[in-house]
C-alpha cells in the first residue's frame, strides 16, 4: 500500500481537513479538539490514512442526534463512498470493517436480535464468579511482581487482567488469554500488524467455537451456540471477535488511566491507603475526562443530510468523537469535572448500537476489582517516574498509558492462598 506523504497532526491538509493521526492524539487531545471544534464547529472534516477523507463529530448532541438515528446515520459499512479507494490491505479496516458480519455492521431487526443474544450470553455469567475470577487473576498476577519493589503496572497487570478474565468466561482458558493480548492491541492501534492481529484473533475464536461445539461448557460461547436465534457460525465468530476486543482493551485502558489519575492526583490519596470509595469516583472521573474509547468508527449518511451546519453527502463516513463530545463547552459550560456519579458520559456510546448493558457491568467489574485488590496488596503504591513523563499509544481511536512505573514495599506472594 503506498501512503502519502506524512502531514503532521492539526496541521490542514491542502484540502482543509485534519489528519487523524500524529502525536498530538498522544501529548494533547484536549487541546486538538479545541482546536478543531473552533475551526470547524461540531463537525470537522478529517483525513484517515491513505488521504481518505472523513467527518468527526465534535459535538455532544451532534454524537447524541447521529447516534439516535440509525436510518440517517446507518452502521451499514457498505454504504461508504469511499471503498473504491480502501486496498486490501489498509491497516484501519478491522476498525473500519467491510463484509464483516459483525454485529457492529449489521442494522435493522437483525442486529436488535444479535444484540440480545450476546446480552443473554453475558447476563447469564455468575456476578460472583465474575468478581471471583478477576480477584483470583489478579492476585496471580500481582504474586509475579509483589517482592520485587517495582513494577509497569501496564504491561504486567492491566494489559493482561482483563484478557485473562474475558478468555475464562467465554471458554478460552488462561493460556490463549494471554496470547491475545498483543493481536488485540495490535488490530486496536491500526499500524502495519493491525491486519495480523485480526487474523491471530479470528483463529482464537474459530477454535473455540469448534471446541464448544464438540464439547459444550458454562460459559458464553457455549450460550451463543445454542441461541435459538439461528446464528451461523461466522456470525457468532464475528461477535466473539468484538466482544473480546471490545471488552479487553478499553477495560485495560480503563484500569491504567484511573490509576494514572489516582497516582497523580492528591483527592485520591485516601484510596491508596485502604479506602475504596474513591476507587469508583477515579473510574466515573475517568470516562468523562481521559475516556479510554476517544474516537469511534463509524457511521454512514443514507443520504444526503446536514449535521451541526455542515453538508454530508451519501455514503461519508463519520467518525463519534466520544472524548471530544465528553468535554463540549455547549455541556460543560461551569467548567465542572460532571463526576460524582454523573453518567451522561458517550464513553459506552448512545442508541441502539451503545455497549450493551452487561458488557459495561462485566468491564467495570474486572476494572474495579483489578484496581482494589491492586491497592489491598500493595497499599503505599507510588509512580515511579514524574507524572509528566507518562507517555500514550500512538493510537487516535483509544487512549491509554504505553506504561506506568510503580514502586512499593515488597510483600511476599500469595501463592494461590487467599
Amino acid at each position: 500500500m503506498t501512503q502519502p506523504p506524512a502531514t503532521p497532526a492539526g496541521c490542514p491538509v491542502p484540502h482543509g481537513r485534519t489528519p487523524l493521526s500524529g502525536p498530538r492524539f498522544q501529548t494533547e487531545p484536549t487541546r486538538l479538539y479545541r482546536e478543531m471544534r473552533r475551526d470547524h464547529g461540531a463537525v470537522a472534516p478529517v483525513v484517515l490514512d491513505g488521504d481518505v477523507p472523513a467527518w468527526l463529530v465534535l459535538g455532544y448532541r451532534e454524537v447524541h442526534q447521529l447516534t439516535s438515528d440509525p436510518v440517517l446515520f446507518s452502521r451499514d459499512s457498505d454504504l461508504w463512498n469511499q471503498w473504491d479507494r480502501i486496498p486490501d490491505d489498509w491497516p484501519l479496516l478491522p476498525m473500519i470493517g467491510h463484509k464483516q458480519p459483525s454485529i457492529l455492521y449489521t442494522v435493522g431487526p437483525r442486529h436488535t436480535e444479535r444484540a440480545a443474544m450476546i446480552s443473554n450470553a453475558l447476563e447469564a455469567v455468575d456476578p460472583f464468579a465474575l468478581k471471583r475470577y478477576a480477584e483470583d487473576f489478579a492476585d496471580t498476577l500481582i504474586d509475579r511482581f509483589c517482592s520485587k519493589s517495582e513494577t509497569d503496572i501496564i504491561a504486567d497487570y492491566a494489559m493482561l487482567l482483563p484478557a485473562l478474565v474475558l478468555a475464562k468466561i467465554y471458554g478460552l482458558g488462561s493460556e490463549p488469554g494471554y496470547a491475545l493480548v498483543g493481536s488485540i492491541n495490535d488490530m486496536i492501534d491500526g499500524r502495519e500488524r493491525a491486519l495480523a492481529g485480526q487474523q491471530h484473533l479470528a483463529s482464537s475464536v474459530a477454535g473455540l467455537l469448534a471446541d464448544k461445539r464438540a464439547v459444550p461448557g458454562d460459559d458464553v460461547a457455549t450460550r451463543m451456540l445454542a441461541d435459538p436465534g439461528g446464528f451461523t457460525d461466522e456470525e457468532i465468530a464475528q461477535d466473539l471477535m468484538v466482544m473480546v476486543a471490545a471488552g479487553h482493551q478499553p477495560t485495560a485502558d480503563w484500569m491504567g488511566n484511573s490509576l494514572r489519575l489516582m497516582l497523580t492526583d492528591d483527592r485520591f490519596a485516601a484510596s491508596l491507603s485502604g479506602g475504596r470509595h474513591s476507587v469508583a469516583e477515579a473510574m466515573n472521573e475517568v470516562l468523562w475526562e481521559d475516556t479510554p474509547t476517544q474516537n469511534v468508527a463509524g457511521r454512514w449518511a443514507s443520504r444526503d443530510t446536514h449535521l451541526g451546519g455542515r453538508h454530508i453527502q451519501a455514503g461519508d463516513l463519520l467518525l463519534l468523537g466520544i472524548a471530544a463530545a465528553n468535554g463540549d463547552p455547549q455541556v460543560r459550560t461551569d467548567g465542572s469535572s460532571l463526576t460524582g456519579g454523573n453518567n451522561a458520559f458517550l464513553s459506552f456510546g448512545h442508541g441502539e448500537h451503545r455497549c450493551p448493558f452487561p458488557a459495561q457491568e462485566t468491564a467495570e467489574v474486572i476494572a474495579r476489582t483489578g484496581i482494589e485488590v491492586l491497592l489491598d496488596r500493595l497499599p503505599d503504591l507510588d509512580l515511579a517516574v514524574p507524572a509528566e513523563e507518562l507517555t500514550r499509544r500512538p493510537s487516535p481511536w483509544l487512549r491509554g498509558l504505553t506504561d506506568l512505573p510503580v514502586t512499593f514495599t515488597p510483600t511476599p506472594a500469595l501463592g494461590g492462598q487467599r
